[in-house]
């Protein structure tokens, strides 16, 4: 029986969750869920020292950073603070410091707790603003709470779960490796037509030639690169979705074995020189999430 590289990886894989699911069974507060505190600690400093800069106190001390709950956190301020500012300065923050959750945010008011404002961060990435932007925060105390959406005490359990699911799939896909018949290299080039494909995709004004790796943008015509044409297919075939940048490095460098995020950038900044020979289509970038091919 012969068994392909793929296939030898994947067994690879499966033995190494074996070793590593009894270890991630386990729960606790171990250095991670301390590391990860401290990481939202600091973020929640800088957001507070920013707000406060921007209002023009320099002089008040910062006030420390409360965990309140499994995984909430608040920091009081003193006056009055530009609630439009709040939501870029932490999601800089966050990603300062690589805190790489989800969360809820909430301004409450001193005496009473009662919330005044607050937002998701989906409402950030994905719209690019936040509800109740533009209101004025009238002079007074506040608390900014922070919450994640996953608690970093979760966060094993929640991984255990996601190597026991993604065995199961994968224990799968070897099966399919295994008993699929031999594929020549030469049948498995990225810009060769898959099965049911047009050789020639259009969108907008332009058109992408798989078998010639050829992109006609209006009336220029450019050739591709292999990886070129994998990634304008991608877009091609899905165009005014949002692509998940883990979803096209996938798709897209998967056979690589390595993926490298940089690597996206330099290819989809290549693709817009190209197709800016045709005004009906944009390939626009939304930031943290991806990329997305929008046709006019």
């Amino acid at each position: 029986m012969y068994v392909n590289k793929k296939a030898a990886f994947a067994l690879h894989l499966l033995g190494l969750m074996a070793i590593a699911l009894p270890l991630l069974a386990g729960s606790g507060e171990g250095p991670d869920y301390h590391r990860q505190s401290e990481k939202v600690n600091l973020a929640l400093r800088r957001v507070a020292h920013l707000l406060m800069e921007e209002a023009g106190d320099t002089v008040t001390r910062i006030p420390p950073v409360v965990l309140t709950g499994d995984a909430t956190w608040q920091v009081r301020l003193e006056h009055a603070f530009n609630y439009d500012r709040l939501p870029v300065l932490l999601h800089q923050s966050f990603e300062l410091h690589q805190i790489n959750m989800g969360y809820d945010v909430a301004v409450l008011d001193c005496p009473s707790g009662e919330l005044q404002l607050g937002y998701n961060y989906i409402d950030l990435v994905e719209k690019g603003a936040v509800p109740c932007g533009g209101r004025d925060v009238q002079a007074g105390c506040y608390v900014i709470q922070v919450t994640l959406i996953e608690s970093p005490t979760g966060a094993r359990s929640t991984l255990y779960w996601w190597f026991l699911v993604g065995g199961s799939l994968l224990a799968g896909v070897v099966y399919l490796l295994i008993k699929r018949p031999f594929l020549p290299a030469a049948a498995a080039v990225a810009g060769a037509p898959v099965a049911g494909e047009s050789p020639l995709i259009p969108f907008g004004h332009s058109a992408l030639a798989m078998q010639e790796q050829t992109l006609v943008a209006g009336e220029v015509r450019h050739s591709l690169t292999y990886r070129e044409a994998k990634l304008l297919r991608l877009f091609a075939t899905h165009p005014n979705q949002l692509l998940e940048r883990d979803i096209i490095l996938e798709q897209v460098w998967q056979d690589e074995g390595v993926m490298v995020g940089r690597s996206l950038d330099v290819f989809v900044s290549r693709l817009r020189k190209m197709l800016r020979d045709d005004p009906t289509v944009r390939l626009v970038s939304v930031h943290g999430v991806g990329y997305r091919l929008e046709i006019i």
